[in-house]
């Protein structure tokens, strides 16, 4: 099964709402690596690498989010250029 990468924009109530942490947990559960950050525009953006069905897994839950976050929409969009991260992180 080979590795993909995937450009996650996830829009609405996503940010002072664990948002990022909580991607950081999931993207762990399903073994993936790259990172969440937030947008100054409000959006949370994820670059994630693994499984197709793992990546799907966390594209899936980035619909429901966070407890307290109100998704509106999820953008996710595949890019062949894989960056071989090592680890999954949260950055500022």
């Amino acid at each position: 099964m080979s590795i993909r990468h995937y450009n996650i924009t996830v829009k609405g109530k996503v940010q002072r709402v664990s948002y990022r942490f909580s991607t950081h947990a999931q993207a762990i559960k399903f073994n993936l690596t790259g990172f969440v950050k937030n947008l100054h525009n409000g959006d949370v953006y994820i670059e994630a690498e693994g499984k197709e069905e793992d990546v799907n897994k966390l594209i899936d839950w980035c619909y429901v989010g966070s407890p307290l976050s109100q998704v509106k929409e999820v953008i996710a969009q595949e890019d062949n250029q894989l960056k071989n991260f090592e680890t999954f992180e949260i950055k500022k």
